[in-house]
Order: structure tokens, then sequence, then C-alpha cells
């Protein structure tokens, strides 16, 4: 009996030396979506997420549109185009050569051998407007709106077809927007290393612009989802909700010299948006606040820069003419079509049909802001003449 109870008692010591058994380890969380169980949730934004459904699958590549500036749903810009008809040339026009053409009172003086009258250059940017054309023995010959006469050497100006027109709004887009200037086609990254997409673009073709991003030295611009364009390509538009510093008017047109762009705002909202030509250097359209002080429906406009003449030109029927800093004017411009690059003496070109618009909604007294938001336009008065086309 001794001996069971001694036994008994080594086993109890024994176990208590023994470790205590571990617990079963509880299985580790799942992160991410998991196997079953889980409900998507509807396609959508969403700002914070549901404690129903999980927002993945297309609603987390929504959220990541929005993370890069891109709305859902993806809105069109408030915008329409003019009317077609503004674009219409109010006169005919006629391109003189390089060498010049004298003008003659009678259409028998100039179907003659006559080289003396009146005349027009020689110079690099010669236009007559004309009223009549007349042939003569295989001969051409013009009667002008002067009411003179000229030999046919030259070529008709042909109107652009179709012809560029700018845009007007219903409301203030709530994003960048611009013009591809040339045609270009986009990447799905920033950077030249970005794949194409396959998508091209063309001159004057619209692009809302969602971001710009800096890669290998340039700034690119977002135009849609994985879609980028050079931003240098892309005239832009940053819309305003008020009027800029400094300036009290609620109604006034802006020229930005940088991106090359008119906005016209009425009552502190955009109504119109288009490409514009400035001054090249050295003959800048200078910065400043102005105000159109004459209006014309058409000007005759001539002059030369070089002492030598060798840059005279001549323009007759300059339409829709808004003078509004000494030389400088708003009008219309048949003889490029250069429209977002700088192109002109000063002045600031715009198309036919756009020229037409802004001298159909414009007033004398109206505020003229022109400004260069890189700096790069000098503003020392003592560098402007008085201007020119």
């Amino acid at each position: 009996m001794r001996r069971i109870f001694l036994l008994s008692l080594e086993i109890i010591l024994l176990t208590s030396l023994l470790p205590a058994p571990q617990a079963a380890a509880a299985p580790a969380l799942q992160s991410g979506e998991p196997d079953s169980g889980s409900v998507l949730c509807p396609t959508g934004l969403y700002i914070d997420a549901p404690d129903d459904c999980l927002p993945l699958g297309p609603s987390a590549y929504l959220a990541s549109l929005a993370q890069t500036g891109i709305p859902w749903p993806i809105r069109p810009l408030p915008a329409y185009k003019p009317e077609r008809a503004l674009a219409n040339y109010p006169y005919n026009y006629f391109k003189v050569e390089d060498t010049g053409t004298y003008v003659f009172p009678s259409l028998t003086s100039a179907a003659s051998d006559a080289t003396s009258g009146w005349r027009i250059g020689p110079g690099q940017t010669l236009y007559v407007a004309y009223q009549e054309r007349v042939e003569i023995d295989s001969r051409i010959f013009y009667y002008l709106d002067n009411g003179g006469w000229i030999r046919g050497d030259g070529a008709r100006v042909g109107q652009y077809d179709p012809p560029f027109q700018g845009l007007l709004f219903s409301s203030t887009p709530r994003n960048t927007f611009g013009w591809v200037l040339q045609q270009v086609e986009s990447r799905l990254t920033p950077g030249y290393a970005g794949a194409y997409t396959g998508r091209g673009y063309y001159r004057f073709n619209v692009v809302q612009v969602y971001a710009t991003q800096s890669a290998d030295g340039v700034d690119w611009a977002l135009i849609g989802p994985d879609e980028w364009l050079e931003a240098r390509h892309v005239a832009r538009v940053e819309p305003r909700t008020s009027s800029p510093e400094g300036l009290a008017a609620t109604r006034w047109i802006e020229i930005n010299l940088f991106e090359q762009t008119l906005t016209v705002y009425d009552n502190n909202r955009l109504v119109f948006a288009t490409l514009v030509s400035t001054g090249t250097d050295p003959y800048w359209t200078r910065p400043g606040i102005f105000s159109i002080y004459q209006m014309k429906p058409a000007e005759t406009m001539s002059g030369t820069f070089e002492a030598d003449r060798s840059d005279y030109y001549y323009l007759e029927a300059v339409p829709w003419t808004m003078y509004f800093d000494d030389k400088r004017a708003l009008h219309g411009a048949y003889w490029h079509n250069k429209y977002g690059y700088e192109t002109s003496h000063g002045c600031v070109n715009m198309s036919m049909g756009d020229s037409h618009w802004l001298y159909n909604w414009a007033h004398e007294g109206d505020v003229v802001y022109v400004y260069d938001p890189s700096g790069r336009t000098p503003t020392d008065p003592a560098l402007y003449g008085a201007g020119a086309p």
C-alpha cells in the first residue's frame, strides 16, 4: 500500500514539471478582399469606405481618377460654337506679289503698258480688297474698293474651310481646357518614355486639362484617363470666377500672352474664349490694363519698321478693328491662320469669325487686360512703340 502511494506521488511531481500545453494559434486576418462572403459596392465614387460593401473594382478605378483630378462622371464643357455665318469674309481679298503693283485710275490705263501712278509695295505683306474681277484678252484686272484698278499679278484670298472659331459658354467651366496646337498622339504616362495610346489629336481640337505634371524637364497635361500631352502642345485657359487682382470691372476682355488665348467675361462669368496671335519679339503686345477707345468695322493698315522698308506691309479692309493701346488693336486677320502662335507686330490677331463676334459684343470703354503669367514679356514702356498688325 505504501509503495502505491509513493508511486502516485512521483507521477504528480513529474507532471507538475512538464510545460503547460500551448493554445492553438488564431488564424491570421486576411488583408484585402476576402475570398468570399463580401459584397462589392455599386459602381460609384466613395469618399469614405462604406460599412456594408467593398468599394473595389470599378469604384476603386474611379477613386484613382479622382485623385488625379478627373471627376466622375466626366463632365463635357458647357460650350458651343458661335454662328458659322460670323466667319464669312465681309470683303473679297487679293494678295499682291511682293514686288508690289501700280494702282491705276481706269481699266484702260491698267490694261496699257503704263508703269506710273500710285504704287503699293514692294513689301512682304500686301493685300487689297476688291469689288470686281475683269478678264480682257486673257489678262486679269481687279477693281478695288478704293476705286482704283490693278493688274492681276498675285492671287485671290480664299476663306479657310472649316474656319477656326472659338467657344461660347453657357456657364463657367470647372476645370482648365484648351486647344491642341499641332497634330500629336497622347501617351499613357507623362514623359517621353510613356507608351503611346494610339489616339491622335489634331490642330484646333478642344481638350479638357485635369492636371499638369513635370517629367523629363517639361510639363505634361492630363487630358483624360491615362492620356497625357506635352503642355506646350495645348493652349490652355484657366477660367476665372472673379476679376484679376487690380481690376475692378466685372466685364472685361483678357489676353494671355503666354498661352496665346483670349477670354471674355461678363458679370464675372466666362462667356467666350479663343486662340489669338499677338506680337513677336521685339514687337510685343504690351502687358497692362487698357480700354477700347475706338471701334471701326474696317481699317486700312500700312507701315514699316526697318530702315530699308523690307518689312513694309499694306492691308486693306482689316475687319472688326478695336483699338485699345495706341495703334495696337484687336482685329480679324484674313492673311494667316496661325492662331495660338505669336505672329503680329503688336496687334491681337483673331480669326474672322471670332473678331466679328467680339466686335458685336464689345463697346468702346470696355476693359482689355493683357498679361503674361510666364513673365517673359517685357514691361518697360521704353521698349514699346505704337504697334502694328
